[in-house]
């Protein structure tokens, strides 16, 4: 029997770019979705900021992503541009069979009045006000990216379990690992870069911090913490190189050592994880959240529960075989598990 070819809309933040110039999971994740859907013959619609590059018909608002443009302030927050982003895609909400949402509780209070169904990817964390708005607006059909995820929100009803996935092609592989430490991602004290220190520190191995540091306008917490906890630890071993681009951290993951994942907060998905694998280059990270549905222990990396047991784990990393790592994740993480999830949740929404 054919697939039945569907109308969705892809809504994303317009904070970032999609694909996102560097930093952005979300944005990486919404692109290998939105570019597999259209692949597979669906007519997708991205809303979108207007410098996105998609092969689906993109929708915006506004020229540029809001972090480059600096318009306004609380670019991540519900700032007027991008609610104006969401109203505009459910305004149109009749031309679509699904709406596929990834701005999280921004949306929800235009959501809970759409007729077209609402499927809505939860990218973040689910604290008490999260829940609490969550549990009184019912339309959305919430998708968790992981088990652990949806078990910190158990009065909540979920629409299966779809794990991230991305197009592995474009991730380097290297056989031979590198001579240095890597930590990717945001420097935030949650994000545990102070941990990775330690560890390089400990060792002695070099470490390279391929990091954003978002503005004291964004984030004053987080330029706080990097100047009382990252600046003062930088040397010729501690580097922080800044934010880079996708080639350059791609390149800098497949030459690693092991990448370290000190993260204090049960993060629903590591999107780096599985990047970081997807070029051979195991990773050490906290036993939090999601980590043991993403990480296999002791085959693709290392589950630790302190720094004393990172300190260990790196010094056994040579144990893991990268070549496995790469397989491991190209078996479980890749795009068409993840679109193959989310055809089957749109088509039994569709159904009902």
């Amino acid at each position: 029997m054919a697939k039945r070819r569907l109308r969705i809309a892809q809504l994303a933040n317009i904070a970032e770019r999609v694909p996102p110039q560097k930093y952005g999971g979300t944005e990486r994740v919404v692109y290998a979705l939105t570019e597999e859907l259209v692949k597979r013959g669906h007519e997708v619609t991205l809303f979108a900021s207007g410098d996105s590059i998609t092969s689906a018909k993109l929708i915006s608002i506004y020229p540029k992503a809001l972090r480059y443009s600096r318009v306004l302030d609380n670019v991540y927050g519900a700032n007027i541009l991008s609610l104006l982003n969401i109203g505009y895609a459910y305004q149109r909400q009749d031309q679509f069979n699904i709406i596929h949402d990834h701005n999280g509780y921004l949306s929800l209070p235009t959501a809970n009045f759409s007729k077209t169904p609402v499927v809505m990817t939860i990218h973040g964390y689910f604290g008490v006000n999260e829940k609490r708005i969550f549990e009184n607006l019912k339309n959305p059909y919430l998708v968790p990216v992981s088990k652990a995820q949806a078990a910190s929100a158990p009065n909540l009803k979920f629409m299966g379990n779809v794990y991230h996935g991305l197009e592995m092609k474009h991730f380097p592989f290297s056989k031979k690992p590198g001579k240095y430490l890597l930590f990717t991602g945001r420097i935030s004290m949650e994000k545990g870069v102070h941990f990775a220190i330690e560890v390089a520190q400990y060792l002695d191995i070099p470490l390279i911090i391929a990091a954003k540091l978002d503005s004291a306008v964004d984030a004053p917490h987080d330029v706080s913490y990097f100047k009382q906890f990252v600046e003062p630890k930088l040397s010729d071993q501690i580097k922080w190189v800044g934010e880079v681009n996708e080639t350059e951290r791609n390149k800098l993951m497949s030459e690693a050592m092991c990448s370290l994942h000190p993260v204090t907060w049960p993060e629903p998905f590591g999107l780096t994880l599985i990047e970081s694998m997807a070029c051979g280059t195991p990773v050490v990270a906290f036993n939090l959240g999601s980590i043991p549905e993403v990480i296999e222990n002791g085959k693709s990396g290392y589950i630790v529960e302190d720094v004393s047991s990172m300190i260990e784990a790196v010094a056994n990393i040579l144990k893991i075989d990268r070549e496995y790592c790469r397989k491991y994740v190209l078996n479980k993480f890749n795009v068409k598990n993840m679109v193959d999830g989310y055809e089957q949740i749109y088509n039994k929404i569709l159904s009902q």
